[in-house]
């Protein structure tokens, strides 16, 4: 029997989350029932989301837009259930963070957020919360499972997670989950670094994955200009500023090439600026965000997809790209080498290494059968690792294996365990 589950994301629905949505939807293909929490609005109004994330907003409890009842309703029933309890939990959320005032002021508001999201699982009866990202929505489930006989479990993705291991209490949640989903051995081997032998058991390696029948091939058309992709948010770890001086590189070689740039994000005005002063404007263009419904487009539309990223989990673009049969290339950092072998279904650069990226996309311009070889492969490895529907098979199983005992007695009474 499948067990019922609550998902817990920060931002849902949300244009860089979409593989969640695409992972719940999945699950309850497979017949688990998943009720969905966010802590924050979605990234976008309701007549910009798709009708796949229309359905999932209406259904998903918004945590900070809970309203004053709901926040004092769920403030009395955990007061109510065990004084003793709700006093040691307030400490609890104090001591996480030590003696640092700033730190310990938002575990007050995790707290309350605990309580609204425990207050809406009584309600629902559900006795388990798995949590995308080990970030302050983890934090959340962490407190809700000290007082209210609630389990939760995390996916996690990192980098994020791995530099700063203390102020996201890292080796507590390790401690605390009833297991962790890593989405690669260097996830999983960042979180050995930092937690205790006897918690390795807990942690799972369950890679996200693709449609590979929606992102599939179709018959390359080929354009006077060498065109580029690159899809991420427009922030500093995505290292699009490298790209912007690779691309000069290539247009000072008086090489037809152009980029375009899909996604948004606080970086944009210094991109665009930077653009402009390497007098290469003509040759870039920024899309903007897309949503998931028109990304396709975009991959259709391209030569090559370039990713030349600081930091990363394993970006689930890449595996779209490579599921239509781009030529890929990325930088040699954290769980990409995992997805792509250099060489072999993909070019892995090393990071801020403006001049060698340059010279990976002259060589995909100027050897189309060696485009066409890494393209081919680099599809190939996802239908044999990346495919959503298998990934989310080894997750449901992962599900259904860990969570075999009994919902608990005191959730059902409707207390505090």
């Amino acid at each position: 029997m499948n067990p019922r589950i609550a998902y817990l994301v920060s931002r849902y629905p949300a244009i860089s989350h979409t593989f969640i949505l695409r992972e719940v939807l999945a699950l309850r293909r497979r017949g688990f029932e998943i009720h969905t929490a966010s802590i924050n609005l979605p990234d976008r109004p309701a007549d910009k989301l798709t009708a796949e994330e229309r359905a999932e907003a209406e259904a998903t409890l918004f945590i900070k837009s809970a309203g004053l009842g709901r926040v004092c309703k769920a403030l009395l029933a955990t007061f109510a259930a065990s004084p003793v309890r709700f006093f040691s939990v307030f400490g609890y959320a104090l001591g996480l963070s030590g003696l640092n005032l700033r730190a310990s002021a938002y575990n007050l508001f995790y707290l309350v957020e605990a309580m609204v999201l425990a207050d809406w699982m009584r309600s629902k009866r559900l006795s388990h919360v798995h949590v995308h990202f080990a970030t302050p929505a983890a934090t959340v489930a962490l407190i809700a499972s000290r007082f209210a006989g609630i389990e939760f479990s995390m996916t996690v993705h990192g980098p994020d997670e791995f530099y700063n291991v203390d102020a996201y209490h890292l080796a507590e949640k390790v401690r605390r989950a009833k297991f962790v989903c890593c989405i690669s051995q260097f996830c999983r081997s960042q979180l050995m670094k930092v937690s205790a032998p006897q918690h390795w058991d807990k942690l799972d390696v369950s890679p996200l994955g693709v449609n590979p029948d929606h992102f599939r091939p179709v018959p390359h058309q080929f354009s006077f200009e060498f065109r580029l992709l690159c899809v991420g948010r427009l922030v500093a770890a995505k290292g699009q500023a490298v790209l912007l001086q690779a691309l000069h590189r290539l247009v000072q070689e008086h090489r037809e090439v152009s980029l375009t740039l899909v996604g948004d994000g606080p970086d944009r005005p210094m991109l665009q600026a930077l653009a402009e002063r390497l007098a290469i404007t003509r040759h870039v263009r920024f899309a903007g965000a897309v949503n998931q419904d028109a990304i396709r487009d975009f991959y259709l539309n391209a030569d090559a997809f370039v990713l030349p990223s600081f930091a990363e989990g394993v970006p689930v673009v890449l595996m779209e790209a490579m599921a239509m049969e781009m030529p890929c290339i990325s930088t040699r950092i954290t769980g990409i080498p995992e997805l792509i072998t250099t060489s072999h279904d993909g070019i892995l650069v090393s990071a801020s290494d403006e001049k060698t990226l340059a010279e990976a996309i002259a060589l995909l311009e100027d050897s189309p059968t060696v485009a066409q070889r890494l393209g081919s492969n680099g599809r190939r490895k996802v239908l044999a690792d990346y495919n959503l529907e298998k990934n989310v098979d080894r997750l449901a199983e992962i599900f259904r294996s860990r969570l075999s005992e009994p919902v608990a007695a005191p959730l059902l009474e409707g207390a505090c365990a």
